[in-house]
Order: C-alpha cells, then structure tokens, then sequence
C-alpha cells in the first residue's frame, strides 16, 4: 500500500470504467500462492475494484469498510485476507473459531461458505455454516473438531454460544456481510452481542452496498481506524451497468402468457422470477412446469431442505427457471444469470435494486424485464423516479403485442407451452432431497409433487417416511430429532353413523 494512504481515508474507484478493463492480477497484491492456485483452478485470476482496493489494506491486518454494489466480488475481497491469515496459526481448539463470517441470510451463508472452501482449498482451510432450520447435531459435531472459518446466521451464532458449543474468545479476524440488510431485519442488537463476545484486538471487516446511519454507527463503535473503499463514484447510480431494463404495463390475467413468451427469449439462460407473495410464487411455478419449464420455487413456507434444494437444482443447471420471494433477493449468486423478471413490482427502489442485482453480475451482461399492473402504477413511478431510470409511463404490453417480441428477441412462434425437447433440463426431481433434521416451517402450498415422498437421510443412508420432503415429527418432542410416521400424533376422526369415533394416523 502506498505511504501517502493514511488510515481513515476514503478511497473510490470507478467500478463502470474499471470493470472494462482487466484489473490487477491477486499475486501482484501480495495474495498467497495457495490462495491464487485455489482461485487458477476456477479461472479466477483478476481483481474486481472491490477486491483491488480492499486487499492491499485488508492484507496488512487494517479494518475495512467496504462499499459496492451487489455482485462485484464483495466476498472475495475479504475472504482473501481472512484465509491468508490463518496461515501458520495453529489448529483452532475445540469449540473455538479463528475468523467468523456474520451474514444476514441463510441463502447468503451457503453462498459464502462456498467461496470460501474453493478460495480456501489449497490451503485445506476447514469452513462450516451456521444457521437456523438445520438440526443442531451436526453443527455441534462439526464445532467439536475445530474449524478454521465459521459462517453464520447472528440467531444460530448466540444460539450455540448460550449453549456452550461454541466460543468467540479466539476470533482474530470478524466480518459483517451485508450490514444494511440486517439493519434491515432487526438484527443490529444481535451483531452487537457477537460482537462483543470477539476479542478487542480482532481485525473487523464491513461490507455493505448501502451506508445507513445505524450502520455508520456501528462501525464508528466497534472498528479500530477502518478505512472506507468504494468501488464507485460517489454521483454514479446505484444500478447495474451492464443489465439491460424493460418494462411493461400487463394485464393481471395475461401475466403468466406474457411470461412463458418472455422465458423463449433468444440467448435466455438461467432465470430468476420475483413475486410479492409466497402464494403468488407458487402458482407461478407450477403453472410454468405444466407449460414444460424446469422451474422451481423457494419461499419462507418451505422446509429448508426443500429450498437448499431448489437452489442447488438452479446452481447446476437442471432447473433452468427460479420462482423466488424476496427470501432469494440476497446472498444469492449463481454464475451465468441472464434473466430476472419482477412478475410483480417490488415493493420499492432498494427491492428493485437488490432483485436486478442477481443478473449483470462480475462485469457481465444481462437482462431484466419488470411487470406493472394498474394497481401498482403509483409505486412504479416512485422507483423510476428514485433512479431515474426513464420509465415513468410503461407501455401497455399483452403477450401478443409486437414490441414485447422484438424488445426482448422472442421468436415469433413461441406460445402458451415449451416443446417437451427444448427444454433440455433434468428438472427438480433429479436433485436429491436431504434429510436435514430441520426446524424451521415445514409447510409447502402448490408447487409441489404431492402427497408423502421418500427421501434419503445422508448419514445413514436409511429412508424415513415423510410429508412434502419433511420428516414427520412427535408433537410436542424436538425438533431436531425427526421420528418415525407410527410416532406421529393421533387425532380422532369423526365418522358417520352413531356413536362411532375412531382415530387415525396424520
């Protein structure tokens, strides 16, 4: 890092004018050979801006804030120098961590985790996730051996800790991911006790696409002389530069039409479809799988298993078509998204942003298609006119109309179903459905395969009974612990006749 920069200054770089052109490789940054061998074997070898400024700073054990919009490589730029540090440490003690990763989402943990063990590979660095609606067991089994890197939900986090499975007292390195967003969730006072449980001579990182003042708070409270990295301007719009925006004014009843046209687009590869509700998501995936799309839905009223496995169906290409609720708008990062549709209008400027952020990512082109109804014209207008994206009066669009085809490159032919040999995708069902002992909601609507299916238990390899891909449990016993269905409850059924009252398995 050059002497001139001291701590506290504010760096900024150009993230549109940067990401034209090449950045610095990781091993002119001073990255470990094994970190870059990890990151080589993924054909990664270029700093994003993020990471280009963040590195030089984070690798000489400085606090970081770090500010950038969504998809720019935030992960890396700390992932980077919290690995590096842990070469030559010791092996971490039973129950005890070395850096500690906080994230706001489950879906963003799993994300998280991921990148790190590939950046980490080289190196054998040990990386757990943490978070709720997964059984306790292996999560404490996992924490007994020592691991490297812990990467949580704030909830599971205290929850372990109260229980004693888990200390904070050997964290050298601590990082906040997406601290706007768990502003946004209420979990700031949970932050704070993490935080508190970390020794005081931590190396602390912040990264977050937004600085609210609660934000700016904590960081003033808990980090020691960070200094503040931007990877844009501080006048350049928040959008993403490469995604290319339409949007149409649709009729309620001629969404789906619309849709199914839109999913035929030339060069359409994987795709992210947005709703409001956990309902209307569900009848979109299910009516797009009865028109012959590989498509699956992840919502809060699914099990987590079912939604770990939507979303590791989407990652590997045999759905093609995701059906998401805001639950997907963060910490998911899938490689090669060219579409997201907002099938509903988000709900504000940030929702559209956070939801358009899962395409034209990492310096890549995309697209992303947004419909109005009549009812949701006054919120529209206030969006386009917080980003001045240029479209305050959408045009009246129906899944026939000639500007929708040639605005979006749909073949002329394409109509209400896809031909059963375009599709080209296993589907859902070739993904495997786990056995999490999970905790969290177990209710599935719609879009679903119905009735009890059978699904493997990874330790054992025994098959257990269970209800729309959830072990069926003991009222009243924990829910960690799935039984079997002949220990389900009993409730008594009425049945015609006089006198007559049985009882009956759920």
């Amino acid at each position: 890092m050059p002497a001139a920069r001291e701590q506290g200054e504010d760096l900024t770089a150009g993230a549109g004018k940067a990401e034209s052109i090449a950045g610095p490789l990781f091993s002119d940054l001073g990255v470990a050979e094994s970190i870059c061998e990890s990151l080589t074997a993924q054909g990664i070898t270029a700093a994003f801006p993020i990471q280009a400024l963040a590195l030089p700073i984070a690798l000489d054990g400085h606090d970081v804030i770090g500010q950038a919009r969504t998809g720019t490589g935030k992960t890396l730029a700390f992932g980077i120098p919290l690995l590096q540090r842990l070469d030559g440490q010791p092996p971490a003690r039973s129950g005890h961590t070395r850096a500690l990763v906080v994230v706001p989402t489950r879906e963003l943990a799993i994300q998280v985790s991921y990148d790190l063990a590939a950046a980490g590979k080289a190196s054998r660095a040990r990386v757990i996730t943490l978070y709720g609606g997964r059984a306790y067991e292996p999560q404490i089994d996992a924490l007994r051996a020592g691991v490297d890197v812990v990467v949580g939900t704030p909830g599971r986090l205290l929850d372990l800790v109260r229980q004693g499975h888990l200390s904070l007292s050997d964290v050298g390195t601590l990082v906040l991911d997406e601290a706007d967003k768990m502003l946004d969730l209420g979990f700031l006072p949970d932050v704070e006790r993490i935080l508190e449980l970390t020794p005081a001579g931590r190396q602390t990182m912040l990264f977050s696409a937004t600085m609210p003042g609660e934000v700016v708070t904590l960081a003033r409270r808990y980090l020691s002389r960070p200094m503040h990295v931007r990877a844009e301007q501080h006048d350049e719009p928040e959008l993403v530069p490469l995604t290319e925006q339409h949007v149409f004014r649709a009729h309620q009843m001629d969404k789906i039409e619309m849709l199914v046209r839109v999913l035929q687009a030339d060069g359409r590869g994987l795709t992210m479809v947005f709703c409001r509700t956990k309902r209307t998501a569900d009848q979109v995936a299910g009516a797009l799988t009865t028109r012959g799309f590989a498509t699956a839905a992840v919502h809060g009223d699914l099990g987590q298993a079912q939604r770990e496995r939507a979303l590791r169906a989407f990652r590997h290409g045999k759905v093609d078509v995701l059906v998401a609720t805001e639950v997907a708008a963060r910490g998911l990062d899938v490689e090669d998204v060219t579409h997201v549709v907002n099938y509903e209008c988000p709900e504000d400027d940030k929702a559209y942003l956070h939801r358009i952020g899962r395409t034209g990512r990492a310096g890549r082109s995309g697209v992303a298609v947004t419909f109005v109804d009549w009812n949701d014209l006054q919120r529209w207008k206030l969006i386009n006119e917080a980003l001045g994206l240029g479209h305050p009066e959408p045009p009246e669009t129906y899944s026939t109309s000639e500007h929708l085809f040639s605005a979006l490159g749909i073949p002329a032919g394409a109509g209400s179903r896809l031909a059963p040999e375009a599709s080209g995708r296993q589907g859902l069902e070739a993904e495997e459905l786990e056995d999490l002992g999970e905790t969290g909601k177990h209710r599935t609507a719609g879009h679903r395969s119905g009735g009890a299916e059978r699904t493997r238990t990874r330790r054992s390899g025994s098959r257990r009974r269970t209800r729309g891909g959830v072990p069926i449990a003991r009222e009243g016993a924990a829910a960690d612990h799935p039984v079997s269905h002949a220990d389900a409850p009993r409730r008594r059924r009425r049945r015609r006749g006089k006198g007559h009252t049985g009882s009956a398995d759920h």
